[in-house]
């Protein structure tokens, strides 16, 4: 059950370069394991001037014959300056012994960030890899801000499919995403699909946990 929560929350903050900003300044999903509802994604948006900045809270709890098994909880922080990625700090417990503190800032020429690899000195343009930033998948290489590591992606598009949500029907763009492992991931990167309003919204995406070959899906709570 740890090994799912893991490989599900390695790649979970948000962004904000191709989003729409809801009208409430936040958004929810549900994440969803054997049909059950076991936890949720609440993002917050403050918006002041040309600074931008996200926090994202994650609650997971997984129950066996009523009895909590698992529980998981992570805070991140996010700061976007006329649409760049800048700054970056963000703690995530596993209750298993491991603790995550990544932290990232622009600093004049190159993005400097440390996590469980230690000190880094990366591209300046390097972009986290969150999924609700769409613009992830023009890229090669991305930032991964759970473990503070850089992890090489392919992506590939499938075509368009109809989503509905609150009995309303959303026309989206399917896409598959791999990552390369690191050699102090728990098991192998599980590949990604992902799913996009054409306007570039993340509204769905969902793995296949590599242990027990469930399927873990995450998606929009409510679609206003």
């Amino acid at each position: 059950m740890k090994i799912f929560i893991i490989i599900f929350l390695s790649f979970f903050s948000f962004s904000a370069l191709s989003i729409s900003i809801p009208k409430d300044n936040k958004v929810t999903f549900d994440v969803i394991r054997k049909n059950k509802v076991i936890g949720s994604i609440i993002t917050t948006f403050d918006q002041n001037e040309d600074i931008l900045s996200i926090k994202t809270e994650v609650e997971i709890e997984v129950k066996v014959l009523f009895v909590s098994a698992y529980k998981f909880s992570q805070i991140s922080n996010e700061t976007w300056i006329n649409g760049e990625f800048v700054k970056f700090d963000g703690y995530t417990d596993f209750e298993d012994e491991r603790e995550y503190y990544v932290k990232g800032e622009d600093k004049e020429d190159n993005f400097f960030a440390s996590g469980m690899d230690g000190e880094l000195i990366l591209d300046k343009d390097i972009l986290p890899l969150n999924y609700w930033n769409k613009d992830i998948l023009k890229e090669d290489e991305v930032f991964d801000t759970q473990k503070g590591i850089v992890r090489k992606i392919t992506v590939k598009r499938l075509g368009n499919e109809i989503i509905e949500i609150d009995d309303k029907k959303i026309e989206v763009e399917k896409y598959t995403l791999d990552a390369t492992n690191n050699p102090k991931d728990k098991g192998p990167f599980p590949q990604y699909t992902l799913w996009y309003e054409i306007n570039g919204d993340l509204v769905k995406f969902k793995f296949k946990n590599w242990k027990d070959k469930k399927v873990v899906t995450t998606q929009r709570s409510n679609w206003d």
